[in-house]
């Protein structure tokens, strides 16, 4: 499954800026090389500011999910009038998949946490074996190496929303060509400090008709 995460400033007609983030992942789910589900949702908001993607194995994301509730309800329990942010949750993820890889039992996932509280924005992924880091735009799966050189050339703090998700299909088509077991179906989620909101899936528009496609080993050497 390719998740793509996406980073979008926006200036609204009021002269206040506000931070959104545009986010949209396949829903795709495989059984070995059989693509056996096609309508597996993985994104998931978690607390109040934050939304969690995540690619790999999806009983090891049922798990991810059941420690993120734990946690909440146990931030909710003190009644204190705060929550837990898009840091702080990223933070408790990269510690959860470091020890498991430390204890050669780890969750296969690659992980994706945005959000925004007080005005912050915050965007970080996180390995299956701990690796993490926080950019303006990230990507899981094959999307680390088709989809982020065109999300580095084309990305800048200015992007509307609409704009940001035409750049976003811009790379899941480009996905889509080059991966067999991906689907062209679709989820978009935008996060604002107003809330979150996850669309259905919807289908991306694609072409089939390029030379290229219809004749893929013209003039490759000792191809079929």
């Amino acid at each position: 499954m390719h998740a793509l995460h996406l980073f979008i400033f926006t200036r609204r007609p009021r002269p206040s800026s506000s931070h959104v983030f545009c986010w949209k992942s396949d829903v795709s789910s495989s059984y070995g090389s059989t693509l056996r589900y096609k309508n597996v949702e993985r994104m998931k908001p978690i607390g109040k500011h934050s939304l969690l993607g995540a690619s790999g194995e999806i009983s090891d994301f049922q798990e991810i999910l059941r420690y993120l509730d734990e946690l909440i309800l146990y931030d909710n329990m003190w009644d204190d009038g705060n929550s837990l942010g898009p840091k702080e949750v990223h933070n408790y993820l990269t510690r959860v998949m470091y020890n498991r890889r430390n204890k050669f039992n780890p969750l296969w996932n690659s992980l994706v946490l945005g959000g925004v509280k007080n005005g912050q924005k915050y965007l970080g992924t996180v390995s299956m074996i701990g690796v993490n880091f926080e950019d303006n735009h990230v990507a899981t799966g094959f999307g680390n190496h088709l989809a982020r050189p065109i999300l580095r050339q084309e990305w800048h703090e200015n992007l509307s929303f609409e704009d940001g998700v035409r750049l976003l299909e811009k790379c899941m088509r480009v996905l889509l060509y080059r991966d067999r077991s991906a689907i062209n179906k679709l989820q978009i989620a935008k996060i604002t400090e107003e809330g979150m909101t996850i669309s259905q899936p919807y289908s991306l528009k694609t072409y089939w008709e390029f030379s290229a496609f219809e004749n893929p080993t013209q003039g490759a050497v000792g191809s079929w």
